[in-house]
């Protein structure tokens, strides 16, 4: 059985780097990489970053229905979470790792209801403001652009199973590769999973990190966080 998760973040909270940790500790995953018809921004490569396509061939694949999900951002560009990814990850019996924004992260869940879905925080409005302007890559009407949107995605985290704020990154890996781990012990032992990790101390160790990253459980840490972006629009 594939499972499916689903994570999200405001742009340059740091979840392209959580991910890749993600992707190089747990085996056994098969990543998503996004449709865009936009152009690749720095570094960017085609088919490891994203798929870089025109906005036509995009609209065919919308027809023929091979998205799971797709929007359109900023009123000009198509992303999309391609269905053939969800099909690869089944066929070699992988789990799937989805980075889709908020948008998405709504559509995919309407379909696939079980997927753990994973929101990461910036740990304040101030550090994502820096974290955008050390990037490098957006001229400041983008990067003011960009922390509009963000106030507006993060309104939205009590939608998500768990929440990861990113202040450390070698602990917000870590919890991110615990939510992952601890899924699939749950999986396997399915209403046995405590007792699994009474056994095994990794397991009650992955198990004890991803009850602690769950929405509700971290809504006391998330509160001041918000408002450092609400108080920004007063």
């Amino acid at each position: 059985m594939t499972s499916v998760f689903i994570v999200s973040a405001p742009s340059g909270s740091g979840k392209s780097t959580l991910v890749e940790r993600l992707l190089s500790s747990v085996p056994g995953l098969t990543f998503s990489i996004s449709y865009t018809t936009r152009s690749p921004r720095g570094h960017e490569r085609n088919d490891e970053d994203y798929c870089f396509i025109r906005a036509e061939e995009f609209r065919a694949m919308i027809e023929r229905g091979e998205f799971l999900e797709w929007a359109v951002l900023f009123g000009k560009d198509y992303y999309g979470t391609a269905r053939r990814f969800l099909e690869e990850a089944r066929r070699q019996g992988h789990d799937l790792v989805l980075d889709i924004d908020v948008q998405g992260a709504a559509q995919i869940k309407q379909k696939l209801p079980d997927a753990a879905s994973i929101f990461i925080l910036p740990p304040s409005r101030e550090a994502l403001i820096a974290r955008l302007r050390g990037r490098g890559e957006d001229a400041e009407e983008v990067i003011r652009r960009r922390l509009g949107r963000a106030a507006g995605e993060i309104e939205d985290y009590y939608k998500y199973d768990y929440v990861i704020i990113n202040d450390r990154i070698e602990q917000a890996a870590e919890k991110l590769c615990a939510i992952v781990l601890a899924t699939r012990v749950s999986r396997q032992a399915g209403a046995g999973a405590d007792a699994a990790a009474a056994i095994d101390p990794q397991a009650k160790r992955w198990l004890e990190l991803a009850r602690a990253c769950r929405t509700a459980d971290v809504s006391e840490q998330v509160q001041p966080i918000l408002e450092t972006f609400f108080s920004a629009r007063k």
